[in-house]
């Protein structure tokens, strides 16, 4: 199959996947049987797609969708407590002209930035195989190729979303040192290579088990991401 030759193409062919049955048995089934508060609501129940202008010089990178966030609303980080925490912060540091999102027409916009995943299917427990996880690699691949031209800087969330990463960027003409940069809150690596400079940081993932214990903070979000704008160009300072 020939690689999607423009991200609007690509976010359509992302939406139809089902290449991995239990994810499709998941994402179904919850779309289905809904959660009591969005009854009334028509669930999304399929792959997710990035979000995000096609000339983003930022790319967020996260986990897997929400089985009643993403999975509900068919958009990334939205309708759920992470998404809360991270537009809220994306807001704050000048990257979305508003703080929420809570549907995929609320009228939310990044400036600059997209936001994917390693895994465009919610999985159960929120813990997809590694097998998924290879099996929806290409799909990371084919969005940082297209990406590649104006991609400055990327913010990974999360050490799942950084191990998954990595390779990707080693195939896409980036330069990945052996042994691989460590993740971590903070952590800030420059990738060089045939496309250009790539600045890379990690962020602990916007998880309630992080944002509800405090180890990860609005202010610790925003120090990142802040600087991650720098890099990319997109905030001054």
């Amino acid at each position: 199959m020939s690689a999607p030759a423009t991200l609007a193409l690509l976010d359509d062919e992302v939406s139809r996947c089902r290449a991995c049955p239990r994810l499709v048995a998941w994402r179904e089934k919850v779309a289905a049987e809904k959660r009591a508060a969005y009854r009334d609501q028509t669930y999304w129940g399929r792959p997710v797609p990035g979000f995000g202008p096609a000339d983003a010089a930022l790319l967020i990178v996260g986990l897997a969708p929400a089985a009643h966030g993403g999975n509900r609303t068919g958009r990334m980080f939205t309708g759920d407590r992470s998404g809360d925490v991270l537009y809220a912060a994306l807001h704050a540091v000048g990257l979305a002209n508003q703080p929420i999102a809570v549907s995929a027409d609320d009228g939310l916009a990044l400036r600059g930035t997209r936001i994917t995943a390693p895994v465009h299917c919610a999985p159960p427990d929120n813990k997809p195989t590694t097998e998924e996880r290879d099996t929806c690699r290409r799909w990371l691949d084919a969005e940082l190729a297209l990406l590649a031209p104006t991609l400055r800087t990327v913010v990974v969330l999360g050490a799942f979303g950084w191990q998954s990463l990595l390779p990707v960027l080693g195939e896409n003409g980036w330069d990945v040192p052996r042994p691989r940069p460590r993740f971590g809150h903070g952590a800030h690596v420059v990738l060089t290579g045939r496309r250009g400079p790539l600045q890379v940081f990690g962020s602990y993932h916007v998880s309630q088990q992080n944002t509800f214990t405090g180890k990860l903070t609005p202010a610790m979000l925003e120090d990142v991401l802040r600087a991650a704008g720098r890099s990319a160009g997109l905030i001054d300072g």
